[in-house]
C-alpha cells in the first residue's frame, strides 16, 4: 500500500483526477450533514462497494455525482479495485482488510477537507426542477 503523500503527488499530475470538484449539491450535503457523518457513510460505502474480493459491477460501481464521497473516490482513485491497485498498490481479487479500508477513507477525508465548499452551497436556496407532466 502506497503512502498517501505519494498517492496525492501522483494524483496531482493526472489531468483526469484534478478535474473533480464538489458540485453545489454535494457541497450542500457535506455542509448540512457534516464531515463526521459523511466519513461514517464513506466507511459503509467502501465496505460494501469496494471491500469484497470481486465487487459487483467493479469499474462501474461508483457514480460520478450525487454524494461527496463519490466525487472524492474518483478524485482519489478509490473508485474501483483496478484504480486501487494502480494508484494505491492495493491488490484486487481479495477482500480489503481493515487497514486498507481505513486507507481509502483517509484518502477520501484528505481530499474532502481540501475542497472549498461551492459558494452556492452556502447561500442559495435549492432550485427544484419543475415536472414536465
Amino acid at each position: 500500500m502506497r503512502d498517501l503523500d505519494a498517492v496525492f503527488a501522483a494524483l496531482a499530475r493526472s489531468a483526469f483526477r484534478r478535474r473533480f470538484a464538489l458540485g453545489v449539491r454535494e457541497g450542500k450535503y457535506l455542509g448540512a450533514k457534516g464531515m463526521e457523518t459523511v466519513l461514517a457513510q464513506a466507511h459503509d460505502m467502501i465496505g460494501r462497494r469496494l471491500g469484497p474480493p470481486l465487487p459487483p459491477n467493479d469499474g462501474k460501481q461508483t457514480p460520478m455525482r450525487g454524494h461527496p464521497v463519490f466525487i472524492a473516490q474518483h478524485a482519489t482513485a478509490t473508485c474501483c479495485r483496478s484504480c486501487l491497485a494502480k494508484w494505491h498498490e492495493i491488490p484486487a481479487g481479495r477482500a480489503l482488510d481493515a487497514v486498507e479500508r481505513q486507507h481509502v477513507v483517509d484518502a477520501i477525508e484528505r481530499w474532502l477537507r481540501a475542497q472549498p465548499l461551492p459558494e452556492a452551497s452556502r447561500s442559495e436556496p435549492e432550485v427544484r426542477q419543475r415536472s414536465l407532466f
